[in-house]
């Protein structure tokens, strides 16, 4: 169903809330709640989508916050640990916030930074946590060729996520992986949750694994519609956030409480992918508590917004105001 729209501003709140590391050019982290019947559901767009590809992530909120969840086939789920665009010497400090993960996503190929930094940035993981499984996350950020340099220097790696802007060049990063011997997977995101077709990467065989958020692919159903479309293409599906606050980690975590379960050769259970999504601990402050990490996995049990947090982390008036501007505009969309 979708709600009127004065009825998602009436039970909506804006917070604004402080980032302990720099993350996406971010320091201040801005997010419109919906207190709805279901649930609490989630609208924050980053600032550069318009309204029409921020109208998925209202969907996503409102059905968070009017439908609610599908039943979870499991109670917690592995999560990854994830080091943004940092000195290398701040590695340590940041890991420590992620106790127990064993998977690694470092991002790299930041403006203004070389592969030197890069390098050393993984290094460091490497030391501070002998044996973590990596992998790197370049937001378009290289060339073929870069990527190509980028997979040998940096390696042994799970996957280079999104290395290049377009799916062609995905394809062609890949081909040239394996051509060149390095077994180092290639992971879409952005050529997934930001296309108009997130089926093609799968039709060109341009990646290994797709990296699924639930607020721009407009909800946890559509989120698991699509993963069972590109799993049986023989893709690896790992869900994650998009600095989403404590209440959209809800939606993301029951996405992978949901996913359907898959056995292998010998009938057994293989556990989703370590999910991204324990990023509420680049947060200063959030709306609830932080979840526990436990042995790098997090329980799926939803949290709620306590109401001295939503008071103290109230955006301005004006910041309030332009969200719900930013509401009406993608309202429009909807459906």
């Amino acid at each position: 169903m979708i709600p009127s729209l004065d009825d998602i501003l009436d039970r909506a709140h804006v917070v604004s809330l402080p980032m302990a590391v720099r993350f996406r050019g971010v320091d201040t982290r801005e997010a419109l709640l919906i207190d709805g019947p279901a649930g609490w559901g989630e609208f924050a767009p980053f600032l550069e989508y318009d309204a029409q590809e921020s109208a998925a992530w209202l969907a996503a909120g409102v059905e968070a916050a009017w439908t609610g969840f599908p039943e979870p086939l499991r109670e917690t789920v592995e999560v990854n640990a994830t080091i943004p665009a940092v000195d290398a010497a701040q590695v340590p400090e940041v890991l420590a916030r992620y106790p127990g993960c064993r998977t690694v996503k470092v991002k790299v190929a930041e403006a203004g930074q070389t592969l030197s930094d890069d390098i050393a940035r993984v290094q460091a993981v490497r030391e501070a946590r002998p044996g973590a499984v990596i992998r790197v996350d370049a937001n378009r950020g290289w060339t073929v060729d870069q990527a190509l340099e980028a997979a040998r220097s940096l390696g042994p790696l799970d996957y280079l996520e999104q290395p290049c802007h377009s799916v062609d060049e995905l394809a062609e990063v890949r081909t040239r992986l394996m051509r060149a011997g390095l077994f180092v997977r290639v992971a879409a995101d952005e050529s997934i949750r930001r296309s108009d077709d997130p089926y093609l990467v799968a039709e060109k065989r341009a990646a290994d694994v797709a990296v699924v958020k639930v607020a721009p692919l407009g909800g946890v159903r559509r989120l698991l519609e699509i993963a069972r479309h590109l799993r049986q293409r023989h893709m690896d599906v790992t869900v994650a956030s998009a600095l989403d606050t404590a209440v959209g980690m809800n939606a993301g975590l029951a996405a992978v409480a949901a996913l359907p379960k898959l056995n292998d050769d010998d009938e057994m259970d293989v556990p989703p992918a370590a999910a991204g999504l324990a990023t509420q601990r680049l947060f200063l402050e959030d709306v609830a508590e932080p979840r526990e990490i436990v042995d790098g996995r997090m329980s799926v049990s939803p949290v709620v917004p306590g109401p001295a947090r939503l008071s103290t982390l109230a955006a301005p008036a004006d910041r309030r105001d332009w969200w719900f501007e930013r509401v009406r505009e993608a309202y429009g969309y909807l459906g």
